[in-house]
This record gives structure tokens, sequence and C-alpha cells, in this order.
């Protein structure tokens, strides 16, 4: 971490309670497939966890956005994540005592969703009211990286600490996500924005407003979701593993692994060496990226092969989200952040739903193969349209731009 941000005793504990948060999410996403399917038996059930975690953050988009613009940012991570270990310890009181069964833990996951729902844009929208905007892509980039090293070592623990029973998990999930939750109260109140709009329908679709009307911002954020939502692959790595590539269990886990590995090496790289000029031209170059090792991947039959494709995947997409997340936020005023962030996290929860079952669909219709390669080329040309719908994206210099509101004294 560059020397600026590890001397910022604010961002030393957003990242400190970012990497708690992350790793119990991720270990707990673990123990939560693999009891719910030891129980049912059902595939069906294994979605049904993923939607019921969504649609509460869906539902309630209007509503945290509001609260993260109204109330401390700070507090609101600080109490979402004292109820997702609260929820935790539910889930170990009921595996201890015998009487968890599925509708309890879909019960909880609901509750670590909604809390998720609050959290996730409160986090956003507090990261750059913690040092001059400046500094801000440094600091995305290195919260990106603990990020993706959560999901990558997250469920490594998770699956070696069920090997004790759900329950060692859901014990190390609360502890973290309390211990998490204690860092997040000391973040001094720089949070809080100085405006606070008024409790109605019309200030809960002002962040809607504001990116429609931002065509940079619209655009980047489109971009991610279209991207996403017809190059993802992630859905199809079992099929790979077992009927195309042949090599099992261990080189789906590497496959699983690869884009995280590749994100956290490009994260890093940005801490070091921050995006400065022709972002614009930048994140359509990433993108492209994106949907071309995506064909790769489709077309290969070597696993060496589509782990690299894989890995630089993950590395093209990590430029294009710290650009992305640096243009919402630093092209956003602080009384809006919460808003817009709340809409920003809920497009970026949609392609990766939607992409999921668009990898499925498009699966079944024609061939793992042949889906695959047509996400990739339909990324591509995204890509190519998109620079024709918003060429202010495509000449935008710098991440900072005119309206990006100064640092709060």
């Amino acid at each position: 971490m560059p020397s600026e941000l590890l001397r910022n005793p604010a961002f030393n504990r957003f990242w400190i309670s970012r990497s708690a948060s992350g790793f119990a999410y991720h270990m707990t996403a673990v123990a939560l497939g693999w009891q719910v399917y030891a129980i049912t038996g059902d595939v069906f059930d294994l979605g049904l966890v993923g939607l019921v975690e969504f649609l509460p953050q869906l539902l309630l988009t209007l509503v945290v956005g509001q609260m993260a613009d109204r109330l401390d940012r700070g507090r609101i991570v600080c109490v979402c994540q004292a109820l997702q270990g609260l929820a935790l310890a539910l889930l170990l009181a009921g595996n201890h005592g015998g009487w968890l069964g599925v509708g309890g833990i879909f019960a909880c996951v609901a509750l670590i969703g909604a809390s998720r729902a609050f959290e996730t844009p409160s986090m956003q929208a507090l990261l750059p009211t913690l040092a001059p905007p400046a500094l801000f892509p440094r600091m995305l980039a290195f919260s990106a990286s603990v990020w993706k090293t959560a999901m990558i070592l997250g469920p490594a623990m998770g699956g070696l600490l069920y090997m004790a029973g759900p329950g060692a998990v859901y014990g190390a999930g609360t502890a973290l996500f309390l211990g998490g939750a204690v860092v997040a109260a000391g973040i001094p109140r720089a949070g809080r924005p100085k405006g606070q709009p008024p409790a109605t329908l019309s200030a809960a679709l002002e962040g809607l407003r504001f990116i429609r009307k931002r065509p940079a911002i619209f655009g980047a954020i489109s971009l991610d979701l279209f991207s996403v939502l017809l190059g993802g692959a992630t859905a199809l790595l079992p099929v790979y593993a077992h009927d195309i590539l042949g090599t099992g269990p261990a080189g789906l886990g590497l496959m699983r692994a690869a884009p995280s590995i590749g994100a956290l090496a490009m994260s890093v790289h940005l801490t070091r060496r921050p995006l400065s000029r022709r972002v614009g031209r930048t994140m359509f170059a990433a993108v492209a990226v994106f949907g071309g090792c995506t064909i790769v991947f489709g077309l290969s039959r070597w696993l060496p092969l589509s782990v690299a494709a894989l890995a630089l995947l993950g590395a093209s997409d990590m430029v294009s989200v710290v650009i992305r997340s640096s243009l919402v936020q630093l092209d956003t005023p602080d009384a809006l952040r919460g808003r817009v962030s709340a809409v920003n996290a809920v497009f970026i929860g949609t392609s990766n739903q939607l992409g999921d079952f668009e990898s499925g669909l498009t699966a079944a219709l024609f061939g793992t193969v042949g889906a695959v390669v047509a996400g990739g080329c339909g990324t591509l040309c995204v890509v190519a349209l998109w620079m024709l719908l918003f060429p202010e994206l495509a000449r935008r210099d710098a991440l900072a731009g005119e309206e990006a509101q100064a640092f709060p004294s």
C-alpha cells in the first residue's frame, strides 16, 4: 500500500472492516451452499440461496440510497456488519441445537442480503470521503484487491473449516463480522453528507435521474452491465471442467480462482500505478479484452490456455471496475453518492445474476461452447456500439471530471 494511504487511519479502518466482512461473507457462502444441498439434495435450492439474498437488494434500492445520503455511512456499515454477525450467530445456535432447517437458513440469508443491501452502497459512498480525490483511484484499487483476496481465500478457508462442521464456519464468520463492525465504528464521522434530502419518492429517484443525465456515468455502468451479462462464463465452468477439458474438481477450482487472481494482480498494479489519462478509451479497450478472452476460453481445449484466458479476463475486468467506480464516485456530489451507489450496486448484482441465467439459457439453446463464444462476440459488439452511443465516455481523459467534489475540510 502507498505510504499516503498507510498514514490515513480512517482508510485503514475502512479496509480492515471491508476485509473482515469480505472473508466472513465468502466463507459463509460455502457453508450455506453445502448445508442446504446436504439437507434437501435439490440443486434448485442452491439457486434459491442466491435469489433470496439478491431480492432484498433489488427491493430496497430506493430506501438504502436515501439512508446512505441521510445518515452517517460509517455507522450504517457498522450496524449492517453487526446484523450479519447476528444472522450467523443464529445459524450457529440452530446448528448446535439441532433445530436449524432450510426455512431458518433462508431467513438468515434474507437478513444477510438485506444488511448487504445497505452496507454495499454505504461503503461505496464512504470511500471518496476518506482522502483527497487524487488518492481515490489508489484507494479504490487497494480496496478492490482486499475484496478479491477475500474472494480467493475466503471459500478455501470456509471449505477447510467446514470439515469440522458448518458450525465452525458460522462461528468464525460471526467473529469476523462483529470484529469488522467494531473497527467500522471507529471510522471518523466524515462519511455523513452535509445536506439531508427529504424522504420522498422524488428524492429516492434522484440517483436514477442523475445517472441518466450524465452520459459518462450512464455509459460506464451500462457497458459493465451488458459486458458481464453477455460475456460471463462462470456458470458454465463445471461443464468445461467435466466435459470439455476433462480436468475434474481440481481443474474446476483452478479455473474458478483464475479470474480473481488476475483481478488481484491488476488491482495491486493499479494501486502503485493508478490510471491518469485516456481513461475512457482504456475502459473500452479493457472490456474488449474481456470479450476477446471470453472467446479464447470458449474455444480452448487446453487447461493452461483456459486458465490464462480467465486470468487475463479478470485483470481486464478489474481495469473496467476501477474506472467505472471512480467515475461514479468522483463525478457524483457527496449528497447523492448513496443513492447513485445503490443504483450502481443493483446494476452490478443484476448483471451477475442474470449473466448466469443467460449463460445457462444460451448453452441449452446453442451448446456450451457456442454460448460462451457468442457471449464474447456480443461483448465486442457492445463495445463498438457503446463507443458510438456514448462519445463523452470515449473522450473522457481523467478520472476526476470538472464536477468532482473537493475533499471536505
